[in-house]
């Protein structure tokens, strides 16, 4: 591995000088190849005295420098905190060195590649400030900004931290254990970077992205509201409940694998993902390989299928009603984006959606605790709730247009345009307010809907003109994160509201 040990204290003679030494003495003998760069021996300009910063010639001493973070496998940076943050010296050299075409390449629809992949980094910091206070009060703003807004924007990862000090108050015995831990980690080098650990901790993270866990709450609202519907008292106290929402956990997870699979050509040409839409990149990232996602997909359906046999082990449902369930769930959720039903590639993908996340969940949840198929309570409770989601899962393909006619994918907003799409949402809103309103004065679910008006009327008419707004300046696919922000809250109302008054 090739190692460029960067000092950024302007000091070579310092403790830092001592770290970095201690370091790239280590790293040499554990048979890394090695190089030293002291900042304070370069003669630079920490300035830009043009504009645009490309147009600026490297002087020779940063010429050199740059080369030298090319060749370079593994970045370590040794400097000390000073305000919160790195020498101005450092700051000067990153400034000048990570530039635009080098470092990173901008996108005119905000997006950008990584042009140093392929490297990782170290960060060796002495602070005077302890530790705790620099992490949890100041939020680490010297390593936040090298690490994440520099280094990670970039492409190098992983970046490993070590936080040394405090440093006034420090003894020789002290300062010697803090060379022996720089030493310790310029050794670790030999078990790679990343190694085992790093490696293990990746996937595990992948995996946790993979799941997007951010859409998972509004099911669990919704099958809880089914459940507390059909049963007096609480519903947490009975495992049939727990092992009903694990089954439903599993499914989705199971539908996410599936479309981060099949959804594979139009997310690598996606350029305006987000939180909302685009999946969840692991795959395109290659934080997961297909494999992995097909072996991953194999063990969650294995649960489900093992949740199912528990469920009709506790006799709690009657068999047929209870594999209905279940194949109903499989063919709605599975086929999403799964052939041979491909629902969001021929414009259904969106009602399915609002199916499962209304009707489904509820009834779920209804039927699980003792609720009567025949009762029309569960699917009166749902229908506000799936037409509130109407909106939101319309919006999130908007931004996905043209990765998807790309891709050949038909979405429904693909089906109507962006502008049909828009209306479309705001139609679906006002319809689930309506719905709401007159649930409320009818007193269906045993009030369950009781004082929903005061909530929903003003969300849905900020929806409604925020749409209207969007609509009237649409130009082309674009991020659209704050409208989906506005659009998937609204759904709260619709499911915790009346989740709350079934306690």
């Amino acid at each position: 591995m090739k190692v460029l040990v960067i000092l950024g204290h302007p000091n070579h003679g310092s403790l830092c000088g001592a770290l970095a030494e201690a370091y790239a003495d280590s790293a040499r003998r554990s048979g890394q190849e090695v190089q030293t760069l002291r900042l304070g021996d370069l003669a630079f300009d920490v300035n830009y005295p043009t504009r645009p910063r490309d147009a600026q010639a490297d002087e020779p001493d940063l010429a050199a420098a740059r080369a030298q973070v090319v060749w370079a496998d593994h970045l370590v940076f040794v400097f000390p905190n000073w305000w919160g943050t790195m020498p101005a010296l450092l700051k000067g050299f990153i400034d000048r060195i990570f530039t635009p075409g080098f470092a990173f390449r901008l996108h005119d629809d905000g997006t950008w590649d990584r042009l140093l992949k392929g490297r990782s980094a170290q960060i060796v910091v002495t602070m005077d400030t302890p530790g705790w206070v620099y992490r949890l009060i100041y939020g680490q703003p010297g390593i936040n900004a090298l690490k994440r807004a520099t280094l990670q924007f970039c492409g190098v990862t992983p970046v490993r931290v070590l936080r040394l000090g405090t440093v006034f108050d420090s003894t020789a015995p002290r300062r010697a254990r803090w060379i022996e831990l720089a030493r310790a980690a310029g050794h670790r080098l030999a078990r790679g970077v990343p190694d085992r650990a790093e490696r293990a901790a990746a996937k595990t993270l992948g995996w946790i992205r993979a799941m997007r866990l951010q859409f998972y709450p509004m099911t669990w609202l919704a099958y809880t509201l089914g459940a507390s519907a059909a049963h007096e008292g609480s519903v947490f106290a009975r495992p049939v409940y727990w092992l009903g929402y694990l089954a439903a956990f599993l499914l989705e997870f199971a539908t996410v694998l599936v479309n981060e699979y099949v959804d594979y050509d139009s997310d690598r040409r996606n350029r305006n993902f987000s939180p909302f839409n685009g999946g969840s990149r692991v795959l395109v990232d290659g934080t997961l390989g297909f494999a992995e996602l097909r072996r991953g997909l194999a063990l969650v359906l294995a649960g489900f299928a093992a949740c199912g046999v528990l469920l009709y082990a506790l006799g709690r449902v009657p068999a047929p009603t209870l594999w209905a369930l279940c194949a109903c769930g499989l063919v709605l959720c599975l086929g999403y984006t799964s052939p041979p039903f491909r629902f969001c590639w021929r414009g259904l993908g969106e009602v399915v959606v609002a199916l499962t996340h209304s009707f489904l969940a509820v009834l779920c949840g209804w039927l699980l605790l003792g609720g009567s198929a025949a009762d029309p309570r569960p699917w009166m409770l749902a229908l506000p709730l799936f037409w509130s989601i109407l909106p939101a899962i319309t919006l999130s393909a908007i931004p996905d247009l043209e990765a998807d006619a790309a891709a050949g994918k038909r979405t429904l907003a693909a089906e109507l345009g962006a502008g049909r799409a828009f209306a479309f949402a705001m139609a679906a809103g006002v319809v689930a307010a309506a719905l709401a309103l007159a649930w409320q004065w009818l007193g269906v679910g045993g009030n369950a809907y009781r004082g929903i008006g005061w909530f929903v009327l003003p969300h849905a008419a900020l929806l409604v003109v925020l749409l209207e707004r969007h609509r009237r300046a649409y130009r082309g696919p674009a991020r659209i994160n704050g409208l989906m922000a506005v659009a998937l809250s609204y759904i709260l109302w619709f499911v915790a509201l009346p989740f709350a008054h079934t306690l």
